[in-house]
């Protein structure tokens, strides 16, 4: 294994990690005056809309398990796993930045963005 793809790797564990945060953040906190804080939202808020949040936390998860089993699973398998986890994630970043907040650009869209650019460099 190359440099350019444990680094490429690294990099992915770290997006799936942050994932799995996000899967924590909505289906498990959201309600809680810990999310409440975070996402900005009052009692009523977050009661109403904690089905939406759960069901975009089990996305997340979805994502973060994506991205694992690319690191996992075998080499010529694996690239092509990491890239579609990655373009997914790179997508939710484009439409979360564009309809919730530019702050999910960077958070989440950059660090798929160089996950993605390491894959690309590191070949199969």
């Amino acid at each position: 294994m190359s440099a350019t793809q444990i680094a490429a790797d690294s990099v992915i564990a770290v997006v799936a990690v942050e994932h799995l945060v996000f899967l924590y953040l909505e289906a498990v906190l959201w309600t809680k005056p810990q999310g409440r804080k975070i996402f900005n939202t009052t009692a009523e808020e977050a009661e109403i809309s904690a089905p939406l949040a759960k069901n975009q936390g089990a996305y997340n998860g979805f994502l973060a398990a994506g991205l694992m089993w690319g690191i996992v699973t075998n080499p010529a398998a694996g690239h092509q796993i990491k890239l579609v986890f990655l373009i997914c994630v790179l997508v939710a970043a484009v439409v979360g930045g564009l309809t919730v907040s530019k702050r999910i650009l960077l958070v989440q869209g950059a660090p798929a963005a160089i996950a993605l650019v390491l894959v690309l460099a590191g070949g199969r």
